[in-house]
């Protein structure tokens, strides 16, 4: 598997002594605020093996993220394709991290690497973006990596119950907008 480094992150496999603190995560009401019910353990765990069985077929999905000072486990970002019932197609970034590890710019950092990654080594024309309409902090982090926003991209997430989880906004950016950002 990759394992991708930044100046402070390491986006790795998964090991088994990251199911606790995942776990942890996914039952923390903050965390899951924007991503729907909480996760019990053993979901927690079919969710890692679901990730791990993404990077055996695809080659590429959601890493595991640690601090490279420290080896602490702080969360997953990566890339995935889009779901199935969602009503467009490609390939999107995401992030989720600990709250502990919130603020700290890791997600901006390793949201970074995954572009590089996308379109550096899997060579894709087009990464987006995709979040709840009131994630604030993850639209943030879509606009610190360059990414762009039309509202007539916005939509309503068709596995969300009705509510606010359920009116998302889709950001995207294009290797012909990173090429002419950092001057290649």
């Amino acid at each position: 598997m990759t394992e991708l480094r930044t100046d402070r992150l390491v986006l790795r496999g998964w090991r088994d002594s990251d199911l606790e603190p995942w776990a942890a995560m996914n039952a923390d009401p903050e965390v899951r605020e924007h991503l729907g019910e909480l996760l019990t353990r053993e979901q927690s765990d079919a969710s890692v093996a679901s990730f791990q069985a993404d990077f055996e077929r695809q080659g590429y999905g959601w890493w595991a993220v640690e601090v490279g000072a420290t080896g602490e486990f702080v969360g997953f970002a990566g890339l995935d394709p889009v779901d199935d019932d969602m009503p467009f197609t490609g390939v999107e970034i995401g992030w989720r991290l600990a709250r502990s590890a919130w603020g700290k710019g890791y997600a901006t950092e390793a949201a970074r690497a995954g572009l590089a990654f996308g379109f550096d080594t899997l060579e894709l024309p087009e990464i987006l973006a995709i979040t709840t309409a009131t994630n604030l902090r993850s639209q943030a982090v879509m606009h610190r990596i360059g990414m762009t926003r039309d509202p007539a991209d916005d939509f309503d997430d068709p596995t969300a119950p009705e509510g606010p989880l359920r009116p998302n906004v889709r950001y995207r950016i294009t290797r012909t907008t990173v090429s002419s950002q950092s001057g290649k």
